[in-house]
């Protein structure tokens, strides 16, 4: 928005990540065509994004994208702050933060509020992964995935 700041305790990281969110909406508005379509583009988008991460952060989202569609295709990708995002009815329900996106030790597979994780009173809705994401890694979150969609 024209004429304003953002707050200035924010990382240089997480001012561009919400400027990055700011020109996602404006393109998801201004985007013409099909849902179909939009959706199409807004798969790509994700594809370019993974494309253009550092290793390890590459293989680790073009990891956990795989393990998305193939677990749940009713989902569809988009990014999310500048990072994929899997979402249902056009809520983001998990999304992939690289460790280089903000200077971090690892990645990040993040849940959202309509992922169905509920468990009790407390509940974890982010988990660490790292370069040594492993088949069994992939089995807990694909587990993940199933039971975030319901």
């Amino acid at each position: 928005m024209a004429g304003t700041t953002i707050d200035p305790t924010f990382s240089d990281d997480e001012r561009a990540a919400m400027r990055e969110h700011a020109a996602e909406v404006k393109r998801s508005r201004s985007t013409k065509g099909t849902r179909a379509e939009k959706a199409a583009a807004a798969a790509q988008a994700v594809r370019d994004a993974i494309a253009g991460m550092p290793e390890p952060d590459r293989a680790l989202a073009e990891r956990i994208s795989r393990i998305a569609l193939e677990t749940a295709p009713g989902l569809t990708s988009k990014l999310w702050y500048g990072m994929p995002a899997w979402a249902e009815d056009g809520k983001v329900v998990f999304f992939f933060q690289g460790a280089a996106k903000f200077g971090a030790r690892y990645a990040t597979l993040g849940f959202q509020d309509p992922a169905a994780l509920d468990d009790g009173s407390i509940w974890p809705t982010a988990y660490a992964i790292t370069p040594a994401f492993s088949d069994d890694d992939a089995t807990r979150v694909a587990a993940l995935i199933r039971r975030a969609v319901g």
